[in-house]
């Protein structure tokens, strides 16, 4: 068995960004999706204006429209303790 033909390799190359593409939304949905099914629902964010740390509850008007970046700093607690622990305070809203 040689090295593989041009054609083999091009189907590869033709697959891999579906492959690198499916992965990142997989990370994504697991990321956004993943603390709450294990009970940590509290999304704490970062406030781009102000940076203060500001964290989010079920029920609280801004929850489903918080979105959370890791690679800002930002998290997901199990607890409204956990989350002031860290320094982080409670949407007025």
């Amino acid at each position: 068995m040689g090295p593989p033909r041009g054609g083999q390799r091009k189907r590869w190359r033709s697959w891999l960004p579906v492959v690198l593409g499916g992965s990142l939304l997989a990370g994504f949905i697991g990321l956004e999706l993943g603390p709450p099914l294990v009970g940590c629902n509290v999304k704490a964010n970062i406030s781009f204006n102000t940076r203060e740390k500001i964290y989010h509850v079920p029920g609280q008007e801004y929850y489903w429209q918080t979105r959370i970046n890791w690679l800002s700093g930002e998290r997901w607690f199990c607890s409204e303790q956990a989350a002031r622990q860290a320094g982080w305070r409670k949407s007025r809203i």
